[in-house]
């Protein structure tokens, strides 16, 4: 989303957004085309993937046809002042759940499978030369920035190198601090886990004597397994959506904090050095990636992740309640039940509890990598374009002179090959009829 609260996830989307396929832009058919749904268009989102962009009102069974009518030429008349022939559609969830023809979701789905189709070919490539465009800036400032550090003196080189050393130890602090909170929280989190456990474990064995108490042998036999089950069906299903959540949540904090600490360091860096240097930008995805969840960044972790620990839970606790309720409870008396019942929760739950730290911890693990990753990744680009530069310096004049004309001929080369690559990508999308090499 683009208005989250979160402005890390508003990050990740305006991140992924040159990546996608294509855009669907929602429009609420009783709120039409709001300041801010203008400003992401104009600032984020024309810029990278005008062509790509699908309009859809929503919620049109709010408004009766002529309101429709005049909604949907609104929306058309004031998108055409930002995009070409706008395609822009109508739909009524509600209705098409309802599998009502008119629903416009037939209408959407069609224009979608015939896009995705037919031009998925250029929708690739135009990835892809995102992807060049955006390394070519990148490389475009580390130019820019080795041009300035020959302009230092070996002298002034080698201060400012002490400067961004003594700033990357006390980053290493910070990396430090932001490590040990870590640990704090998971530490909190496999603490409640066990608790909330042993309070599964009790309330179960509290009610097993009055169960008892009032079935028969048979409906012992039919329901007193089932019940087992049931009941850690229910607390996996709740807990591990709660330890889920928790770990989302310390991980959006986590990664929040460290951009902070980035853009601080960018700041004093640009201190030290005299110049525009800004931070490297801290790569949020890669920890999606890393952590082996297939979705963009932290976006829906916590439904995931909850999912896998939910599947080890029962694949752990399983096979103890069925050897339960298949077997022992068939040749056992009543008494016997009291305890069976109480032992096979219990063993189920000294199961699970070791398989939910595990992996508690493999999540916590991934992320204090990441952090540490992520921390080093701020300065070292910088260093190493100031130690190579100090290094020219002490060869002498002849070398300095080498490099300069170098950082000229690697800006040209640059700058021409980033002209190419926006050229291939604007020829990209220009109709065939307007541009019969492409």
């Amino acid at each position: 989303g683009v208005n989250d609260l979160s402005l890390q996830r508003a990050d990740i989307t305006y991140k992924y957004i040159p990546q996608c396929d294509a855009v669907l832009f929602l429009l609420d058919a009783g709120q039409m085309l709001t300041a801010s749904e203008r400003v992401f268009l104009q600032e984020k989102l024309l810029g990278q993937s005008r062509d790509k962009i699908v309009f859809v009102v929503t919620k049109k069974d709010i408004l009766s046809s002529s309101e429709l009518d005049d909604v949907m030429t609104y929306a058309r008349d004031n998108l055409a002042r930002l995009v070409p022939s706008p395609r822009l559609f109508a739909v009524s969830a509600e209705q098409a759940i309802d599998n009502r023809p008119d629903s416009g979701m037939t209408e959407l789905m069609d224009h979608l499978e015939l896009y995705l189709s037919e031009e998925r070919g250029r929708i690739l490539l135009d990835n892809a030369l995102g992807e060049a465009v955006a390394a070519c800036r990148i490389l475009d400032k580390g130019i820019g920035a080795r041009r300035r550090a020959l302009q230092m003196s070996v002298e002034e080189l080698s201060r400012r190198i002490g400067n961004v050393e003594r700033e990357l130890a006390g980053q290493q602090k910070t990396i430090e601090q932001r490590r040990s909170t870590i640990r704090e929280e998971v530490a909190a989190i496999k603490a409640w886990s066990r608790r909330d456990l042993e309070h599964l474990v009790t309330d179960v064995a509290e009610q097993i004597p009055g169960i008892v108490e009032r079935s028969s042998v048979d409906e012992l036999k039919s329901h007193l397994g089932p019940f087992l089950e049931r009941s850690f069906r229910d607390w996996a299903q709740a807990e591990t959506r709660e330890i889920a959540d928790a770990l989302e949540s310390l991980a959006e904090k986590t990664i929040a904090l460290v951009r902070d600490d980035a853009r601080d360091s960018g700041r004093k860096l640009a201190d030290a050095l005299g110049a525009d240097l800004k931070a490297p930008p801290i790569a949020v995805d890669s920890f999606a990636y890393d952590i082996g969840v297939a979705a963009p960044a932290i976006i829906g972790i916590g439904v995931l992740f909850s999912n896998v620990l939910l599947g080890a839970a029962l694949i752990a606790a399983s096979p103890l309640l069925a050897w339960f309720v298949r077997g022992r409870i068939d040749a056992e008396t009543r008494a016997r039940a009291r305890d069976l019942a109480p032992a096979a929760i219990r063993q189920a739950a000294d199961t699970v509890a070791p398989k939910l730290d595990e992996m508690i911890d493999q999540f916590a693990q991934k992320l204090d990598a990441w952090v540490v990753a992520a921390g080093q990744e701020v300065f070292r680009e910088i260093l190493e374009v100031l130690e190579a530069t100090r290094e020219e310096r002490e060869k002498g004049q002849h070398a300095l002179d080498e490099a300069s004309v170098a950082c000229d001929r690697q800006a040209d080369a640059l700058a021409a090959l980033l002209q190419r690559y926006e050229r291939m990508r604007s020829d990209l999308w220009t109709p065939s009829s307007e541009n019969p090499s492409a």
